[in-house]
């Protein structure tokens, strides 16, 4: 990175801070520092949701899993206008029939009691740290490759990183957070564009997209498979991302939080709208950037350096481009787009976490503090506090094997589906009771971890080339969870229903 590059990354930081801390002179209700008083613009509130759920994971996943893995995965837009239906027309009516909400699972003990509304905040918290984390930790790798440092300074990378987001959150609450992820969804957006655009000038034209499957780098990614094994299909791409969106807009705080920030229904349906729109064209123009590069490198392999290969390293590609092949400014814009796809995550999880820490464990309990002003404070120390957690879990991340998209299935992505569970019973079916929806939800996890350790606990097996591989694909975690955990807490809850009938009797 050359002198100017430096530069721009330094200054969208300090900007980030001075939007932190303008709000912050605003606030004066933890209301508004966690919802925004529940009026704010719907359009904001769509983008900010979309650069929360993005995050540095997706930015450098999705290429990676294009130029290493296949295309395929480019498929889950297609079930984007189903979840928009799922969502806005069953979800959403329900949730905003709802008394306005600091926390989500407020909403889980008014019919399931006060253990299942601590299980979700718990599973929520579990979810979030871990996540932000993850994240944390694969940008710090990504920075490294970028600037050209040794992986040993990836832990200051990391302090870096969550100094900048948590210092700009606990400052402006959600204000800041929305306004800011703003900011990053177009540096990160514009970033990709601009590496398409230096390939497409490099190579003289659209050479680089590819017009057959490349079967050298690519494996197989069938449109069905009889064996669970197989890491990638269709069918299995389509139900795992409809299942993540619709459960983790139904059940994460980070998500529900942003529908409480609105006026109404109408007002959250267009948020969604947003949302859904933005990750579409965010998200197949992050797979054109896996096309591109790996046109370019197969175009030109004497340019990868000799322990990188298209096939065994496509996560490193994306930041290894970046480093080398981007022009002055151009790199420094493409690198504050990763750091911004970071702290756009971390922005919102910090907030959300802090709401629901706030919420559910000191107000529920009779720990509230007793003026706004305090309780402001209070929620700004928790904010730095989260942050430094967060930043000490990432130093373990790594331990975790696979590829950026398998081990945020193995990590973040357990919990999605036992969370939102808690809302279908709680909110969705009459009959449910605390019992029956603890059992569901143990089914659900250990369903869960079963499936996405499956390799660790009962041995990998030969996969195509000789590798080793999970006898079950991670893609499966969510279906099954879902499966097991609606039909044991199902039948639970009505099992527990009759005797409590007849014992009434």
């Amino acid at each position: 990175m050359a002198l100017v590059d430096w530069i721009i990354v330094a200054v969208y930081a300090v900007t980030t801070l001075g939007l932190g801390w303008h709000f912050g002179r605003q606030q004066k209700s933890t209301k508004e520092y966690f919802i925004g008083s529940g009026r704010m613009n719907p359009t904001l509130i769509g983008v900010s949701l979309f650069a929360t759920l993005l995050s540095t994971i997706t930015y450098l996943a999705l290429p990676g899993e294009t130029i290493g893995k296949g295309p395929v995965y480019l498929a889950n837009f297609i079930v984007y206008p189903l979840v928009f239906l799922v969502l806005a027309y069953i979800v959403l009516p329900v949730y905003m029939r709802q008394k306005k909400v600091t926390s989500a699972y407020e909403l889980l003990e008014k019919q399931l009691g006060v253990s299942i509304r601590l299980l979700g905040v718990v599973m929520f918290l579990m979810l979030r740290l871990v996540w932000m984390s993850l994240l944390i930790f694969m940008t710090a790798k990504a920075i490294a490759v970028m600037t050209g440092v040794d992986e040993k300074w990836v832990p200051l990378i990391v302090v870096i990183t969550g100094v900048f987001a948590v210092t700009y959150t606990s400052l402006g609450g959600l204000r800041a957070v929305v306004i800011t992820d703003l900011l990053q969804t177009i540096l990160l957006y514009g970033g990709a564009l601009l590496v398409i655009g230096t390939v497409t000038w490099k190579m003289g034209g659209l050479g680089w997209f590819p017009t057959e499957w490349q079967g050298d780098i690519w494996e197989s990614q069938p449109i069905i498979s009889a064996d669970p094994s197989t890491r990638i299909t269709l069918v299995g791409t389509l139900l795992s991302v409809f299942l993540w969106m619709v459960c983790t807009a139904a059940g994460d705080q980070v998500s529900v939080q942003r529908y409480m920030a609105t006026e109404n229904a109408t007002t959250a349906r267009k948020a969604m709208t947003i949302w859904l729109i933005v990750g579409c064209i965010v998200g197949v123009t992050l797979g054109l950037v896996g096309f591109a590069l790996l046109g370019y490198f197969q175009a030109n392999p004497e340019l990868l350096p000799s322990d990188i290969t298209l096939k065994d390293n496509a996560d490193k590609i994306f930041p290894f481009f970046i480093a080398e092949h981007l022009p002055p400014v151009v790199t420094g814009l493409v690198v504050s787009g990763l750091f911004a796809a970071a702290m756009s995550s971390v922005d919102s999880g910090v907030n959300s976490i802090t709401a629901v820490t706030m919420t559910d464990f000191l107000e529920r309990f009779g720990h509230k503090p007793e003026t706004d002003d305090q309780h402001v404070r209070f929620a700004r120390v928790m904010a730095v506090v989260i942050g430094v957690i967060v930043v000490g879990l990432s130093s373990v991340i790594g331990l975790i094997p696979g590829n950026f998209m398998a081990v945020t299935n193995k990590t973040v992505n357990l919990l999605v589906v036992p969370i939102s569970l808690l809302f279908f019973f709680a909110l969705f079916v009459p009959f449910s009771n605390t019992k029956g929806v603890w059992l569901g939800a143990i089914a659900s996890i250990t369903t869960a971890v079963l499936i996405g350790y499956c390799g660790q606990i009962f041995g990998q097996i030969p996969g195509e080339g000789g590798t080793l591989i999970d006898p079950i694909s991670f893609q499966w975690i969510s279906p099954a969870a879902l499966l097991v955990g609606i039909g044991v807490g199902l039948a639970a809850c009505k099992i527990f229903a009759i005797n409590s009938k007849h014992n009434d009797h």
